[in-house]
Protein backbone atom coordinates (compact mmCIF):
# COMPACT_ATOMS: atom_id res chain seq x y z
CA UNK A 1 0.00 0.00 0.00
CA UNK A 2 1.36 3.41 -0.78
CA UNK A 3 2.47 5.68 1.86
CA UNK A 4 0.35 9.12 2.60
CA UNK A 5 2.20 12.60 1.98
CA UNK A 6 0.20 15.11 2.85
CA UNK A 7 1.57 18.27 0.37
CA UNK A 8 0.04 22.30 1.01
CA UNK A 9 1.45 24.29 -2.01
CA UNK A 10 2.36 28.22 -1.22
CA UNK A 11 -0.74 29.40 -3.11
CA UNK A 12 -2.64 32.05 -1.11
CA UNK A 13 -5.39 34.72 -1.49
CA UNK A 14 -5.68 35.66 2.82
CA UNK A 15 -4.11 35.24 6.05
CA UNK A 16 -5.80 31.91 6.94
CA UNK A 17 -3.32 30.59 3.99
CA UNK A 18 -0.11 31.78 5.34
CA UNK A 19 3.00 29.70 5.69
CA UNK A 20 2.56 29.26 9.41
CA UNK A 21 -1.07 28.30 8.92
CA UNK A 22 -0.18 25.79 6.48
CA UNK A 23 2.73 24.08 8.36
CA UNK A 24 0.46 24.29 10.96
CA UNK A 25 -2.41 21.88 8.66
CA UNK A 26 0.08 19.89 7.51
CA UNK A 27 1.26 18.64 11.02
CA UNK A 28 -2.49 18.05 11.57
CA UNK A 29 -3.69 16.32 8.34
CA UNK A 30 -0.70 13.97 8.34
CA UNK A 31 -1.50 13.35 12.11
CA UNK A 32 1.77 13.87 13.33
CA UNK A 33 0.14 14.57 16.87
CA UNK A 34 -0.85 11.08 17.52
CA UNK A 35 2.77 9.92 17.07
CA UNK A 36 3.19 11.71 20.77
CA UNK A 37 1.61 10.94 24.06
CA UNK A 38 1.50 13.08 27.01
CA UNK A 39 4.73 13.83 28.94
CA UNK A 40 6.86 12.82 26.22
CA UNK A 41 10.57 15.11 25.51
CA UNK A 42 9.90 15.22 22.11
CA UNK A 43 12.88 15.98 19.55
CA UNK A 44 12.49 18.42 16.68
CA UNK A 45 15.36 17.35 14.48
CA UNK A 46 16.07 20.56 12.68
CA UNK A 47 19.41 21.89 10.99
CA UNK A 48 20.29 25.39 12.49
CA UNK A 49 21.95 26.23 9.41
CA UNK A 50 26.03 27.31 9.32
CA UNK A 51 26.86 30.61 10.30
CA UNK A 52 26.27 33.23 6.99
CA UNK A 53 23.97 30.64 5.72
CA UNK A 54 20.06 31.95 5.54
CA UNK A 55 18.01 29.42 3.94
CA UNK A 56 17.67 26.77 6.36
CA UNK A 57 13.83 26.67 7.93
CA UNK A 58 12.59 29.83 9.11
CA UNK A 59 12.43 29.62 12.98
CA UNK A 60 8.83 31.17 12.76
CA UNK A 61 7.69 28.09 11.10
CA UNK A 62 8.56 25.92 13.98
CA UNK A 63 6.73 27.27 16.26
CA UNK A 64 3.12 25.89 14.77
CA UNK A 65 4.63 22.60 15.60
CA UNK A 66 5.84 23.48 19.01
CA UNK A 67 2.74 24.48 19.73
CA UNK A 68 0.94 21.25 18.37
CA UNK A 69 2.90 19.10 20.68
CA UNK A 70 2.58 21.28 23.95
CA UNK A 71 -1.02 20.63 22.67
CA UNK A 72 -0.95 17.02 23.92
CA UNK A 73 0.74 17.36 26.44
CA UNK A 74 4.65 16.92 25.42
CA UNK A 75 7.67 18.62 26.12
CA UNK A 76 9.34 19.50 22.81
CA UNK A 77 12.97 20.80 22.38
CA UNK A 78 14.43 21.87 19.09
CA UNK A 79 17.56 19.87 18.75
CA UNK A 80 20.60 18.76 16.19
CA UNK A 81 24.12 17.02 16.28
CA UNK A 82 27.67 18.86 16.48
CA UNK A 83 29.30 18.77 12.90
CA UNK A 84 32.42 16.49 11.84
CA UNK A 85 34.08 19.58 10.00
CA UNK A 86 35.27 22.51 11.81
CA UNK A 87 32.88 25.38 11.66
CA UNK A 88 30.49 27.40 13.84
CA UNK A 89 28.63 24.34 14.81
CA UNK A 90 31.54 21.65 15.53
CA UNK A 91 31.02 21.67 19.44
CA UNK A 92 27.86 22.44 21.66
CA UNK A 93 28.84 26.40 22.64
CA UNK A 94 29.49 27.15 19.19
CA UNK A 95 26.46 25.27 17.69
CA UNK A 96 23.89 26.94 20.38
CA UNK A 97 25.37 30.46 19.79
CA UNK A 98 24.97 30.02 16.01
CA UNK A 99 20.87 28.32 16.12
CA UNK A 100 20.29 31.93 18.66
CA UNK A 101 21.62 34.29 15.83
CA UNK A 102 19.51 32.81 13.06
CA UNK A 103 16.44 32.74 15.65
CA UNK A 104 15.76 29.95 17.21
CA UNK A 105 15.03 31.63 20.41
CA UNK A 106 12.49 30.23 22.87
CA UNK A 107 10.66 33.48 22.15
CA UNK A 108 10.10 33.01 18.91
CA UNK A 109 9.91 29.46 18.77
CA UNK A 110 8.92 28.17 22.18
CA UNK A 111 10.99 25.54 22.78
CA UNK A 112 14.50 25.00 24.06
CA UNK A 113 17.24 24.22 22.45
CA UNK A 114 19.42 20.98 23.49
CA UNK A 115 22.56 19.17 21.67
CA UNK A 116 22.20 15.85 21.09
CA UNK A 117 25.51 14.76 20.88
CA UNK A 118 26.99 16.89 24.06
CA UNK A 119 29.70 19.52 24.11
CA UNK A 120 31.90 17.84 22.01
CA UNK A 121 30.18 15.05 19.65
CA UNK A 122 30.97 12.12 21.97
CA UNK A 123 27.37 11.58 23.78
CA UNK A 124 27.01 8.73 22.07
CA UNK A 125 24.30 5.51 22.10
CA UNK A 126 24.65 2.66 19.86
CA UNK A 127 22.01 0.93 18.10
CA UNK A 128 21.60 -2.34 16.61
CA UNK A 129 20.31 -2.54 13.24
CA UNK A 130 22.13 -5.73 11.35
CA UNK A 131 22.44 -4.27 7.95
CA UNK A 132 24.98 -4.44 5.55
CA UNK A 133 27.63 -1.82 6.10
CA UNK A 134 26.91 -1.37 10.09
CA UNK A 135 25.69 -4.34 12.50
CA UNK A 136 25.30 -1.13 15.15
CA UNK A 137 25.16 2.64 14.59
CA UNK A 138 26.72 5.14 17.00
CA UNK A 139 23.80 7.74 17.32
CA UNK A 140 23.47 11.09 19.40
CA UNK A 141 22.86 9.77 22.59
CA UNK A 142 19.77 12.20 23.25
CA UNK A 143 18.25 11.94 20.02
CA UNK A 144 17.67 8.40 21.34
CA UNK A 145 16.72 8.91 24.59
CA UNK A 146 13.94 11.46 22.99
CA UNK A 147 10.21 9.62 23.64
CA UNK A 148 8.76 10.95 20.35
CA UNK A 149 10.61 13.01 16.97
CA UNK A 150 9.52 14.92 14.47
CA UNK A 151 12.16 15.61 11.82
CA UNK A 152 11.80 19.33 9.76
CA UNK A 153 13.60 19.15 6.78
CA UNK A 154 14.76 21.85 4.59
CA UNK A 155 14.78 19.88 1.26
CA UNK A 156 17.86 20.93 -0.63
CA UNK A 157 20.77 19.50 -2.83
CA UNK A 158 24.16 17.65 -1.77
CA UNK A 159 27.48 17.57 -2.97
CA UNK A 160 27.59 13.36 -2.39
CA UNK A 161 23.94 12.64 -1.65
CA UNK A 162 22.49 13.78 -4.41
CA UNK A 163 19.94 16.16 -2.19
CA UNK A 164 19.64 16.42 1.19
CA UNK A 165 15.98 15.12 2.65
CA UNK A 166 14.50 13.31 5.73
CA UNK A 167 17.05 10.62 5.26
CA UNK A 168 20.06 12.79 5.20
CA UNK A 169 18.42 14.54 8.16
CA UNK A 170 18.34 11.97 10.57
CA UNK A 171 21.17 9.29 9.15
CA UNK A 172 24.03 12.31 9.48
CA UNK A 173 22.19 14.44 11.71
CA UNK A 174 21.38 11.67 13.66
CA UNK A 175 24.18 10.35 14.19
CA UNK A 176 27.25 11.57 16.71
CA UNK A 177 30.88 12.57 15.67
CA UNK A 178 32.28 8.98 15.79
CA UNK A 179 29.12 8.11 13.56
CA UNK A 180 29.80 10.40 11.03
CA UNK A 181 33.32 9.66 10.23
CA UNK A 182 31.70 6.08 10.22
CA UNK A 183 29.25 7.27 7.66
CA UNK A 184 32.24 9.24 5.44
CA UNK A 185 34.78 7.29 5.31
CA UNK A 186 35.97 8.57 2.11
CA UNK A 187 38.91 10.34 1.14
CA UNK A 188 39.71 13.56 -1.16
CA UNK A 189 42.29 13.33 -4.27
CA UNK A 190 44.13 16.62 -5.33
CA UNK A 191 44.36 17.75 -8.94
CA UNK A 192 47.98 19.28 -9.32
CA UNK A 193 47.18 20.57 -12.65
CA UNK A 194 44.04 22.77 -11.22
CA UNK A 195 45.15 23.79 -7.73
CA UNK A 196 46.81 27.20 -7.12
CA UNK A 197 47.90 26.59 -3.62
CA UNK A 198 45.67 29.42 -2.39
CA UNK A 199 45.63 27.12 0.78
CA UNK A 200 41.92 27.64 1.15
CA UNK A 201 41.30 23.66 1.91
CA UNK A 202 43.76 23.78 4.42
CA UNK A 203 42.20 26.62 6.64
CA UNK A 204 38.88 24.20 7.04
CA UNK A 205 39.93 20.98 7.10
CA UNK A 206 39.53 19.99 11.15
CA UNK A 207 42.05 16.94 11.36
CA UNK A 208 44.99 19.08 9.74
CA UNK A 209 45.18 16.43 6.72
CA UNK A 210 46.29 19.02 3.95
CA UNK A 211 49.54 20.57 3.87
CA UNK A 212 51.16 22.29 0.70
CA UNK A 213 54.01 20.76 -1.19
CA UNK A 214 55.48 22.48 -3.39
CA UNK A 215 53.20 25.04 -3.93
CA UNK A 216 50.05 22.91 -4.47
CA UNK A 217 47.97 21.16 -1.99
CA UNK A 218 48.51 17.46 -0.70
CA UNK A 219 45.77 15.59 1.64
CA UNK A 220 47.46 13.11 3.91
CA UNK A 221 45.39 9.52 3.75
CA UNK A 222 45.72 8.29 6.77
CA UNK A 223 44.21 11.55 8.79
CA UNK A 224 41.84 12.36 5.54
CA UNK A 225 38.47 11.29 7.32
CA UNK A 226 36.32 12.37 4.12
CA UNK A 227 34.14 15.27 5.45
CA UNK A 228 34.52 16.77 2.24
CA UNK A 229 35.03 20.71 3.81
CA UNK A 230 37.64 20.85 1.13
CA UNK A 231 35.47 20.42 -1.79
CA UNK A 232 33.46 23.37 -0.24
CA UNK A 233 35.34 26.03 -0.33
CA UNK A 234 38.23 25.12 -3.25
CA UNK A 235 38.01 27.90 -5.45
CA UNK A 236 39.57 26.25 -8.59
CA UNK A 237 37.38 22.57 -8.30
CA UNK A 238 40.76 20.99 -7.78
CA UNK A 239 39.77 18.65 -4.91
CA UNK A 240 37.11 15.85 -5.55
CA UNK A 241 35.94 12.01 -4.16
CA UNK A 242 36.92 8.92 -5.61
CA UNK A 243 33.23 9.37 -7.28
CA UNK A 244 33.34 5.49 -8.85
CA UNK A 245 34.08 3.99 -5.74
CA UNK A 246 33.09 6.10 -2.87
CA UNK A 247 29.55 7.51 -3.49
CA UNK A 248 26.93 4.75 -3.27
CA UNK A 249 28.48 2.98 -0.40
CA UNK A 250 28.62 6.60 1.60
CA UNK A 251 24.96 6.73 0.40
CA UNK A 252 24.34 3.61 2.01
CA UNK A 253 25.96 3.71 5.54
CA UNK A 254 24.24 7.58 5.76
CA UNK A 255 20.47 5.60 4.75
CA UNK A 256 21.53 2.46 7.46
CA UNK A 257 21.81 5.23 9.80
CA UNK A 258 18.98 6.76 9.37
CA UNK A 259 17.46 3.47 9.50
CA UNK A 260 18.78 3.02 12.99
CA UNK A 261 17.18 6.44 14.03
CA UNK A 262 13.80 5.78 12.64
CA UNK A 263 13.98 2.06 14.50
CA UNK A 264 14.76 3.59 17.47
CA UNK A 265 11.49 5.72 17.69
CA UNK A 266 9.61 3.06 15.41
CA UNK A 267 5.76 4.38 15.23
CA UNK A 268 6.40 7.29 16.99
CA UNK A 269 8.31 9.86 14.66
CA UNK A 270 6.63 11.80 11.77
CA UNK A 271 8.55 13.99 8.80
CA UNK A 272 7.88 17.35 7.30
CA UNK A 273 9.58 18.54 4.76
CA UNK A 274 10.32 22.18 3.41
CA UNK A 275 10.69 22.59 -0.30
CA UNK A 276 11.68 26.43 0.03
CA UNK A 277 14.62 27.90 -1.12
CA UNK A 278 15.78 25.19 -2.57
CA UNK A 279 20.07 25.63 -3.21
CA UNK A 280 22.25 23.41 -4.40
CA UNK A 281 24.34 23.34 -1.46
CA UNK A 282 23.26 22.00 1.88
CA UNK A 283 23.25 24.11 5.04
CA UNK A 284 26.14 23.32 6.39
CA UNK A 285 28.16 25.84 3.78
CA UNK A 286 28.33 29.40 5.53
CA UNK A 287 26.61 30.64 2.17
CA UNK A 288 23.32 30.52 0.14
CA UNK A 289 23.18 29.99 -3.32
CA UNK A 290 20.22 30.96 -5.49
CA UNK A 291 17.38 28.39 -5.17
CA UNK A 292 17.33 25.89 -8.35
CA UNK A 293 13.81 26.12 -8.86
CA UNK A 294 10.88 28.04 -7.22
CA UNK A 295 9.91 27.63 -4.03
CA UNK A 296 6.91 24.79 -4.04
CA UNK A 297 5.25 24.10 -0.27
CA UNK A 298 5.09 21.58 2.41
CA UNK A 299 5.03 17.87 3.23
CA UNK A 300 4.21 15.53 5.67
CA UNK A 301 4.75 11.89 6.53
CA UNK A 302 5.46 9.09 8.77
CA UNK A 303 7.28 7.43 6.01
CA UNK A 304 10.72 8.93 5.31
CA UNK A 305 11.19 7.55 1.43
CA UNK A 306 8.16 8.40 0.95
CA UNK A 307 8.32 11.97 1.83
CA UNK A 308 11.75 12.52 -0.06
CA UNK A 309 10.88 10.45 -2.79
CA UNK A 310 7.80 12.81 -3.34
CA UNK A 311 10.16 16.47 -2.59
CA UNK A 312 12.41 14.81 -5.16
CA UNK A 313 9.12 14.04 -7.92
CA UNK A 314 7.73 17.63 -6.89
CA UNK A 315 11.44 19.62 -7.51
CA UNK A 316 12.30 18.07 -10.65
CA UNK A 317 8.26 18.98 -12.08
CA UNK A 318 9.55 22.36 -11.90
CA UNK A 319 11.28 24.31 -14.38
CA UNK A 320 14.66 25.00 -13.51
CA UNK A 321 15.73 28.85 -12.42
CA UNK A 322 18.14 30.36 -15.00
CA UNK A 323 21.04 32.05 -13.93
CA UNK A 324 21.37 29.46 -10.92
CA UNK A 325 23.96 26.72 -10.73
CA UNK A 326 22.08 24.31 -12.21
CA UNK A 327 22.94 24.60 -15.91
CA UNK A 328 21.78 21.37 -17.15
CA UNK A 329 17.93 19.38 -16.64
CA UNK A 330 16.30 22.67 -16.08
CA UNK A 331 13.35 21.19 -17.85
CA UNK A 332 10.13 20.10 -16.81
CA UNK A 333 10.92 16.55 -15.42
CA UNK A 334 14.81 16.85 -15.69
CA UNK A 335 16.72 15.50 -12.75
CA UNK A 336 17.70 18.36 -11.23
CA UNK A 337 19.74 16.93 -8.71
CA UNK A 338 22.19 15.37 -11.68
CA UNK A 339 21.91 18.31 -13.17
CA UNK A 340 23.58 19.89 -10.64
CA UNK A 341 26.15 16.78 -9.79
CA UNK A 342 26.24 14.36 -12.07
CA UNK A 343 28.69 12.10 -10.38
CA UNK A 344 25.98 11.41 -7.74
CA UNK A 345 23.04 8.96 -7.18
CA UNK A 346 19.98 11.09 -6.08
CA UNK A 347 17.81 8.12 -6.28
CA UNK A 348 20.08 5.58 -4.31
CA UNK A 349 19.28 6.54 -0.81
CA UNK A 350 15.52 6.19 -2.03
CA UNK A 351 15.86 2.70 -3.49
CA UNK A 352 18.34 1.71 -0.60
CA UNK A 353 15.86 2.87 2.02
CA UNK A 354 13.15 0.73 0.27
CA UNK A 355 15.58 -2.30 0.13
CA UNK A 356 16.82 -2.34 4.04
CA UNK A 357 13.02 -1.57 5.55
CA UNK A 358 13.19 2.05 6.14
CA UNK A 359 10.20 2.79 3.93
CA UNK A 360 8.39 2.60 1.04
CA UNK A 361 9.04 4.73 -2.25
CA UNK A 362 5.26 4.44 -3.48
CA UNK A 363 3.22 6.69 -2.23
CA UNK A 364 0.01 8.95 -2.36
CA UNK A 365 -0.01 12.43 -2.23
CA UNK A 366 -2.77 14.08 -0.45
CA UNK A 367 -3.04 17.67 -1.22
CA UNK A 368 -4.34 19.75 1.30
Amino acid sequence: MPSKVYFSNLRTKGDKGSKVNKVEASFDQAQLSQLIKKGDLTAIKLHFGERGNDSHINPVLIRPVVDGIKARGAKPFLTDTNTLYSGSRHDAVDHLVTALEHGFDYTVTGAPLVISDGLKGDNVREVQIGKKHFSSVKLARDIVAADSMVVMTHFKGHDMAGFGGAIKNIGMGGAAVVGKKEQHACRMAVKRDSCVGCGSCQKVCPEGAISRERGKASVAAELCIGCGECITVCPENAIDFDWASAILPFVERMTEYAYGVATSHKGRIGYMNFLTNITPDCDCCPWSDIPIVPDIGFLASTDPVAIDQASFDLVNAQLGTSGSMLEKNLEAGGDKFRGLRPNTEPTHQLSYGEEIGLGSRSYKLIML
